[in-house]
């Protein structure tokens, strides 16, 4: 199952700044706060700030941190050529060659370029400049406790609730219950059981729910609050 990413911008110094969550982690765009130093070279700027020793020291210090799976030895590799004036690196030769995930690159119609953890992003900013970078903080914590991104935080929260949940129960009904029933049975099981939960949780079925409701989207369990999700999940 693929985590779920929530997209969302935040203006700093007039300057549209990206943002996505994948899973529970926030990463911001380092492509849109190297526009603000140069809007047509914003590539070169990363790659000029990967080439610096001591970005190299603090994002490999990062990554040792919190990534069990990070890649040392390329890491100590990239940290004794830095500085060089033959020394080149990008996003994506450090994702590959150390398997980071501080940093993380996007391809896509929408929200491409890339995207950092907030530490790594803050100290990107301040290189950039400080005044850019205290202004960049402000937003982003702005954004976190925006009603709009709560709101977009609770929707991922439901979907996946509402995967996890189909998932037990469809399992648990393969394994427990297919295997004793004739195959004209097998037809409709999934869909008996799952309203069984329908009625304790909502007092309907799913087709009393889409006859109610023709012009939404998806199915009962879509507009379940999270109490409900977690209800159903127990069920």
């Amino acid at each position: 199952m693929g985590k779920e990413i929530i997209k969302a911008q935040m203006k700093v110094k007039d300057n549209l700044v990206n943002v996505i969550r994948v899973g529970n982690v926030d990463y911001i765009s380092l492509t849109d706060l190297a526009r603000f130093k140069d809007p047509t070279r914003f590539d070169y700027i990363i790659q000029n700030w990967l080439r610096s020793k001591y970005t190299l020291e603090y994002i490999g210090t990062w990554e040792l941190l919190y990534n069990p799976n990070f890649n040392s030895i390329e890491f100590d590799g990239f940290k004794n050529e830095a500085g060089t004036h033959s020394f080149v690196m990008t996003p994506k030769k450090w994702i590959n060659a150390t398997n980071a995930i501080g940093i993380i690159s996007k391809q896509g119609r929408y929200n491409s370029g890339t995207f950092a953890h907030p530490d790594i992003a803050f100290e990107f900013a301040s290189w950039i400049s400080a005044e850019f970078k205290l202004y960049l903080v402000q937003e982003f914590e702005r954004l976190k406790q925006s009603e709009g991104y709560q709101n977009k935080l609770e929707w991922s929260v439901r979907r996946e609730l509402a995967k996890t949940n189909y998932r037990i129960h469809t399992d648990s009904i393969k394994e427990n219950l297919v295997p004793t029933l004739t195959e004209k049975q097998k037809q409709y099981v999934y869909a008996d059981e799952a309203d069984i939960l329908n009625m304790a949780l909502f007092g309907m079925t799913a087709k009393e729910w889409k006859d109610k409701n023709p012009d939404l989207p998806g199915n009962i369990r879509d507009y379940a609050n999270v109490l409900q999700l977690v209800i159903l999940s127990n069920l």
